[in-house]
């Protein structure tokens, strides 16, 4: 039985996720990480714990069905937590676990890009759409 060593073995794991593949588990991830509410949500939860209701008037356009489900998914993924208080009414918090945070700083790059480069996207596709369809 040959020895291998703890570098070799973390390889050999990460080598296993091939995010080209259909059926790789990386790629199902990065599609729950790519979806705007996901980004909105975890840069929302940013500043620490937020309720429900303020997470949904701060994504305005959230309908109550995609913010639900999107806290859901995101507590599945280990990448928020709920925790519910007992008093009238009830309390129910969402906050970033250790792994939200550490996707944090993706997510904010790519909110800030989108918001810093706007008018770049929106010359190009007006230059775009004048040219006429593509054949």
């Amino acid at each position: 039985m040959s020895t291998r060593t703890a570098a070799r073995r973390r390889s050999e794991a990460s080598a296993a996720y091939d995010a080209y593949l259909a059926e790789c588990p990386a790629r199902q991830l990065l599609d729950r990480i790519a979806d705007k509410w996901v980004s909105l949500t975890v840069n929302a939860l940013a500043q620490g714990p937020r309720r429900y209701s303020e997470l949904r008037r701060r994504m305005a356009g959230v309908s109550q069905k995609m913010l639900t489900q999107t806290l859901r998914n995101l507590e599945r993924d280990g990448l928020v937590t709920r925790t519910v208080t007992a008093s009238v009414p009830v309390r129910v918090d969402y906050e970033l676990t250790e792994l939200g945070y550490s996707l944090l700083p993706v997510m904010h790059a790519i909110k800030g890009w989108a918001e810093h480069h706007m008018d770049e996207v929106r010359s190009a596709r007006a230059s775009y759409d004048a040219d006429g369809p593509r054949s």
